[in-house]
């Protein structure tokens, strides 16, 4: 069975992927440096098959002992959302960009490198048109920068596969806020009321169970699929900003929204995404907005969830 190492995999991917791979019988070493102080996982930390290593994934020494030990690279460590990246922006290139071309020089040629990084980089599309994998990348935040250029070392090494994501969405171990359907549902169940701005701006979605399973997708059909980029999210999920708030309503009646003149995403993003490449392949993603929506609500309504908002401040729910 292939060793798997995952940086970063206590947080909201990871912890979700980590359960998934557990069942299929991988052996698992996760580094994470315990950013945001999650406490995660500690059901199967103690699983013979997964070996936690508290770390930091920039360290060249601890980093290059991993990657030897292991066959296929899923890099999951990052400074996640245009906010934090903005307001870091050298530990932004550190993490997001430099961290990972350290790993494609370290890697050998028959490793496997699987890479889910942001469709952010397409920024502001065409209207009328889908972005697909052949569509220019333009870029805005520091924090969409990072990633194409992280994209383009990967690219450049032999073994890899690439997956664009839409804006995920939905629960794991490690519930965020800062991600816009957890963003918008959290708002409307707490306060009842947004002020949306952009409402027409165009986005795209998908649940982070169906993200988790694309990797295994990926570690079981690597030769099918490699050395390629795909975008990776729900196809029934391309909507408008005011269209996700209508879905809102439909579970949260007493949501009320209001347009804003004022306000603008970090990231200009505005496209709707085709998932074509990847589906041709034998994989799309299945679970659906109202479901992830419903679920998020559920957690909500629990006392006892621990929530983030990915900028270093983690809470329970309040009411």
């Amino acid at each position: 069975m292939s060793k798997i190492l995952i940086t970063g995999g206590l947080g909201y991917i990871g912890s979700k992927l980590i359960r998934l791979l557990l069942k299929k019988k991988f052996k698992i070493t996760v580094i994470d440096n315990k950013i945001f102080n999650q406490e995660v996982l500690k059901d199967v930390i103690q699983n013979k098959e997964i070996d936690v290593i508290y770390g930091d994934a920039r360290n060249k020494q601890i980093i290059s002992k991993l990657v030897r030990e292991n066959d296929i690279i899923i890099p999951l460590a990052g400074l996640v959302g245009a906010p934090i990246c903005s307001k870091y922006p050298k530990l932004a290139k550190e993490v997001n960009q430099d961290a990972i071309k350290l790993i494609t020089e370290l890697k050998s040629k028959d490793q496997k490198l699987i890479f889910p990084v942001t469709n952010s980089g397409y920024g502001i599309g065409k209207q009328g048109e889908f972005c697909d994998e052949n569509s220019e990348l333009n870029p805005i935040s520091v924090y969409g920068r990072t990633k194409v250029e992280a994209e383009k070392y990967v690219r450049s090494v032999e073994n890899n596969v690439c997956f664009r994501l839409a804006t995920v969405f939905g629960i794991s171990d490690r519930v965020r806020i800062d991600l816009l359907v957890n963003d918008f549902t959290y708002i409307a169940y707490t306060k009842k009321f947004i002020e949306l701005f952009q409402p027409h701006f165009r986005r795209n979605y998908v649940h982070v169970e169906d993200v988790a399973k694309c990797m295994i997708f990926a570690i079981e059909n690597f030769n099918h699929i490699k050395n390629e980029v795909y975008n990776f999210g729900l196809s029934t999920a391309n909507l408008t900003k005011e269209q996700l708030c209508k879905k809102i309503q439909e579970q949260i009646p007493e949501f009320k929204y209001s347009i804003s003149l004022k306000g603008e995403d970090p990231d200009k993003r505005d496209y709707f995404v085709s998932n074509d490449k990847i589906e041709k392949k034998g994989f799309k993603a299945e679970i659906p907005l109202e479901y992830g929506i419903s679920e998020l609500i559920k957690s909500f309504q629990n006392p006892n969830t621990v929530i983030s908002n990915n900028q270093g401040e983690i809470f329970n729910v309040e009411y």
